[in-house]
């Protein structure tokens, strides 16, 4: 005779199967991130990994509606997982994420992600969809990122010249490493794209006597920035037009662009380089900061859809589509990769630190979400998936150009004393 079954015991059946399907799943997962000594607790009280003194981290799992999600793109699911709170972490979230991104990123890794980068290529970024992008990431609250950020609300990597320096003034030091790099002389015309909430263009013209224009897609970064150059005692020296790059028609001496590149989008880059080679003509100069990477990868699941729609960080040889084909040279590639995994830091220390702030005003998963993303940018800097090159460069046919690497911390004051007198050399007299 068959034994009858309560309700009871068919859930605790069903229950039973759906844990073993989990930790199947989760182990997968673990293992595809290369076994990070990461213990990792499932709903049941089951643990993957390794456990005690041997883990760094405990990564907790709340419930497993997530996990399927994972089987399409395990970035994008994890990270939603996260803000959500179907997972928490606990120890220090940035070395948990070291642990995952540890292993060396190799070529040979990623062919997976082969069509992801052909569908970047083909991506087309029209000035429609580059102003919702922008929108997307930079006007949610400027009152949010004054929370985080230094007082002159400069959202790129700062420069540390010295182990002492603080958020604040490793972000100036990295506005003049810029200028200087540029030469800036007294009276020259400045074209700023993607200029934010404008802290170069204010440097540049309260430091520099020059004149700027900023093209910024961003109507409220516009506004911001034009009452901080009013206070600032510059804004007669700077016109802010809310337009992209492609609106840049006028000649300038000097093109700058500090963290736009990432928004152009592949398909893009040729046509960037037209603008600048237009803007500049024969005898100009100018300088692209970017985040970047080793060799061509698709970009984060996560961060292209929760974060930067739209953003890819480029390879050099594919940041070089911008130079090639429009007879600009490039002087100089520099690599700030560990100055940004400290700003990165900095950014994430302030960010916890107004948690309760962000939380009351924003909501919890609008912290967690801001959280993770500044956690895996320093992770990804910190392991060397990310970089951070500033190009310099200038028409192929001037001669006007200095060394283009400031001087280091000693020699700089003098170099900028140079530039603000004007004294330029040709590159024939240079030694």
């Amino acid at each position: 005779m068959r034994a009858s079954t309560t309700p009871a015991s068919r859930t605790a059946a069903t229950t039973r199967i759906v844990d073993r399907v989990a930790s199947r799943l989760v182990e997968l997962l673990w293992r595809s991130y290369g076994e990070p000594p990461v213990e990792v607790e499932l709903r049941d009280g089951s643990v993957i990994g390794p456990r005690g003194s041997d883990a760094i981290g405990r990564i907790a799992i709340h419930n497993y509606g997530w996990l399927l999600g994972a089987l399409r793109d395990r970035d994008l699911a994890v990270g939603d997982a996260y803000a959500g709170g179907s997972i928490s972490i606990d120890g220090d979230l940035i070395a948990v994420l070291d642990a995952a991104h540890r292993t060396p990123p190799k070529w040979a890794d990623h062919r997976s992600r082969l069509p992801g980068i052909a569908t970047e290529v083909a991506r087309r970024i029209g000035r429609r969809t580059a102003r919702r992008n922008a929108a997307h990431h930079y006007e949610a609250d400027t009152e949010f990122y004054r929370l985080w950020l230094d007082p002159s609300m400069t959202y790129t990597c700062a420069y540390f010249e010295n182990d002492a320096m603080n958020l604040a003034e490793a972000q100036a030091a990295k506005l003049d490493y810029v200028c200087r790099k540029l030469h800036l002389a007294p009276g020259d015309r400045v074209v700023d794209a993607g200029s934010g909430w404008g802290s170069l263009a204010i440097h540049m013209a309260a430091h520099y006597g020059v004149h700027v224009d900023c093209f910024n897609v961003s109507p409220l970064q516009n506004e911001y920035a034009a009452r901080l150059a009013e206070r600032a005692g510059v804004a007669d020296k700077i016109r802010f037009h809310t337009a992209d790059y492609r609106s840049i028609n006028d000649r300038y001496d000097v093109f700058v662009s500090v963290g736009m590149l990432e928004h152009v989008g592949l398909a893009h880059y040729e046509e960037l380089g037209a603008v600048v080679r237009r803007a500049i003509g024969s005898d100009g100069r100018g300088l692209i900061h970017s985040i970047g990477r080793d060799f061509p990868m698709a970009t984060n699941g996560w961060i292209r859809q929760r974060i930067f729609p739209g953003g890819y960080a480029p390879a050099l040889t594919e940041a070089m589509r911008v130079f090639q084909p429009n007879r600009l040279s490039v002087l100089d590639v520099e690599n700030l990769r560990p100055h940004y995994a400290r700003t990165l830091e900095c950014w994430l220390s302030n960010l916890q630190r107004e948690r309760a702030t962000i939380e009351d005003r924003y909501g919890v998963g609008f912290y967690r979400r801001w959280e993770l993303y500044l956690a895996s940018a320093c992770s990804g800097f910190r392991n060397g998936w990310l970089q951070l090159y500033q190009i310099a460069f200038a028409s192929s046919e001037s001669n006007e150009v200095l060394r283009v690497r400031a001087s280091p911390t000693g020699g700089a004051e003098e170099n900028s004393q140079a530039q603000r007198s004007g004294a330029v050399r040709p590159l024939r007299e240079v030694g």
